[in-house]
C-alpha cells in the first residue's frame, strides 16, 4: 500500500500524520523543521505529502519539500471538511485533522500536478502584494471623504502619495517579470486580447491559474471554483453553487466578467440572454465568469487572440 503523508499546518508548526503506518509527530515549521521532515523520509519517500492550504503558511514547507524531490500537493481545507463530515470525523485536534488530511487524499486520489515555479511564486506574490496596495489606497481615498479636519487630511494625501509610488514600483516590478518570460509575455497579450480582460486579470492568471491552457473546460472551471455543485438528496434536489477552489482567480474573474458583460459583444450577450430567461443577476455573472474561463483557456491552448468574427 502507497505510504501518504498528512500535514496540518499552522503558523510556527507542522503536524505529520503518516498512513498506514499509523505514525505521527510534529516540527517547526521553519526550515529546520521543513529539513528534519526531509531527512527522515529521505530513506523511504512517501507517494505523496499533502498539505491543507491555510493562508500562505504551509509555502515554507511546500516549496522546500518540493525542492528535496517529494511529491507535494495542496488540498482545500473545505474538502477535507466535507470529507471529515461524511465519515463521522468530529474531533479537532492536530494530530487528527493531519490523519484526515492522509486519508481524505488516499480516499479521493487527487491528481497530483507540479507545484508553481519559483519565478510563478515570485509573480504570484507581486500580484497579491499589488492586490494588498490597491485595496490601501481605495481605504484611504474613503476616509478623505469623510475627515473633516485639515491635519488627517494632510496625513492621508502624504499616505496615498507614498501608496500611489509604491503602486508604481510594484508595476515596474511586474512589467519586468513579464518581459523576462517570452511564455508570459506571449499568454498576456493572448488574454488581453479579450475585451474585457485587463493586464491586472491576465497576470492574475499567469500567477495563480498556470494549468490554464493545459486542461479542459471542466477541470479548469474546477479549479478556480466555477464548476457547480448541485445538492440532491433522492428526489429533493437543491440550488447549484459554487465553491471552493482559488479564490484570487474567481475574484480576478468577477471583476472582468463585469466589464466583458458591458463591453464585450460575445459576453454581453451571453449575459443578457440569461437575465432575459428569468435568471438572477448574480447567477448570470457567474456563468459569465464560466464562460470567459472557457474562452481564455481556449485562446491560450490553441494560441490564438480573440477574434469578434
Amino acid at each position: 500500500m502507497e505510504t501518504i503523508v498528512g500535514v496540518d499546518v499552522s503558523k510556527d508548526r507542522l503536524d505529520i500524520a503518516v498512513i498506514p503506518e499509523g505514525e505521527s509527530f510534529a516540527v517547526s515549521n521553519d526550515d529546520a523543521g521543513v529539513g528534519e521532515l526531509a531527512k527522515r523520509f529521505a530513506a523511504h519517500p512517501p507517494h505523496v505529502i499533502a498539505l491543507e492550504a491555510t493562508g500562505g503558511f504551509e509555502n515554507l514547507a511546500a516549496a522546500g519539500l518540493t525542492a528535496a524531490g517529494f511529491a507535494v500537493i495542496i488540498i482545500n481545507p473545505a474538502q477535507v471538511r466535507a470529507y471529515a463530515s461524511a465519515v463521522g470525523k468530529k474531533a479537532k485536534t492536530d494530530t487528527i485533522d493531519a490523519a484526515l488530511i492522509a486519508a481524505f487524499v488516499q480516499a479521493t486520489k487527487p491528481q497530483i500536478r507540479p507545484l508553481p515555479d519559483t519565478q510563478t511564486q515570485e509573480l504570484s506574490e507581486l500580484v497579491t502584494r499589488r492586490r494588498q496596495i490597491v485595496q490601501m489606497i481605495t481605504a484611504e481615498e474613503n476616509r478623505s471623504r469623510m475627515v473633516t479636519a485639515q491635519q488627517s487630511r494632510k496625513s492621508i494625501k502624504r499616505l496615498l502619495t507614498a501608496l500611489r509610488r509604491e503602486l508604481e514600483s510594484l508595476d515596474a516590478d511586474l512589467n519586468d517579470h513579464i518581459r523576462n518570460s517570452p511564455v508570459w509575455r506571449v499568454r498576456e497579450e493572448l488574454m488581453t486580447s479579450v475585451p474585457g480582460v485587463g493586464t491586472g486579470t491576465a497576470r492574475t492568471l499567469l500567477a495563480e491559474l498556470p494549468e490554464l491552457g493545459r486542461l479542459d473546460r471542466r477541470q479548469i472551471a474546477a479549479l478556480a471554483g466555477l464548476a457547480p455543485w448541485t445538492r440532491q438528496s433522492g428526489k429533493w434536489k437543491g440550488k447549484s453553487f459554487i465553491g471552493g477552489g482559488r479564490s484570487k482567480v474567481r475574484a480576478a474573474l468577477f471583476m472582468a466578467a463585469l466589464v466583458a458583460s458591458r463591453f464585450n459583444p460575445v459576453l454581453k450577450a451571453f449575459r443578457d440572454k440569461l437575465v432575459a430567461a428569468g435568471k438572477p443577476k448574480i447567477v448570470a455573472i457567474v456563468a459569465t465568469m464560466r464562460k470567459l474561463l472557457t474562452i481564455l483557456n481556449a485562446i491560450v491552448r490553441d494560441g490564438k487572440p480573440w477574434q469578434t468574427a
